[in-house]
């Protein structure tokens, strides 16, 4: 179930401010904390292959789940504030990028609106990137569109996509110490 959970995507393939992309995921964390969205999950992070040009660096990919108030627009605004203080530029559409939080589920609302926000976020049930860090930290959820469970979301992906996809390491539940540790060992 959904029951007023938010989640977020996490992910990364170029270095920001010194730190390697699975230092940024764990900054990221903290960042979100620090803006007032708490983070109470966080998935492992986990590596995945580049796309759509798989010669690109690998990303790192994490979930995490977040507490917040504020309406999906605004939170989309709050993300995208993040990203930029992590030097994210928006110019080239699936480019490599320092830093990339997507809104993936909003309390289980589905939303379209013209300003580009679309909630559930549009291609995660067809990402392992997505999926595989989402199943830890959310056995039990369901794609608002379809109904389907995270379980037969997973089972429908290509085997070559799940293939692609390794755990690096535990980021805990988002607290500091767990975080501290993450961006040590990055």
């Amino acid at each position: 179930m959904n029951d007023a959970a938010i989640y977020i995507a996490l992910g990364a393939n170029l270095p920001s401010r010194g730190r390697t992309p699975l230092q940024t995921i764990a900054a990221a964390l903290e960042a979100l904390n620090e803006a007032g969205l708490p983070v109470v999950a966080a998935s492992s992070a986990w590596s995945s292959p580049a796309w759509p040009d798989p010669s690109d660096p690998p990303y790192v990919n994490a979930v995490a789940r977040i507490e917040s108030g504020l309406p999906p627009r605004d939170l989309l605004d709050a993300l995208h504030a993040i990203e930029a203080d992590f030097g994210r530029e928006r110019s080239v559409l699936n480019a490599p990028r320092p830093l990339d939080l997507d809104l993936l589920d909003h309390s289980g609302q589905v939303l379209k609106q013209e300003n580009g926000l679309e909630i559930p976020h549009p291609r995660a049930v067809q990402r392992a990137f997505v999926l595989l860090p989402l199943q830890e930290i959310a056995p039990d959820w369901q794609d608002p569109v379809s109904g389907m469970g995270i379980e037969e979301l997973v089972a429908r992906l290509p085997q070559a996509d799940r293939d692609a996809m390794s755990k690096l390491q535990t980021l805990a539940s988002g607290t500091p110490e767990s975080l501290a540790f993450a961006r040590r060992e990055g």
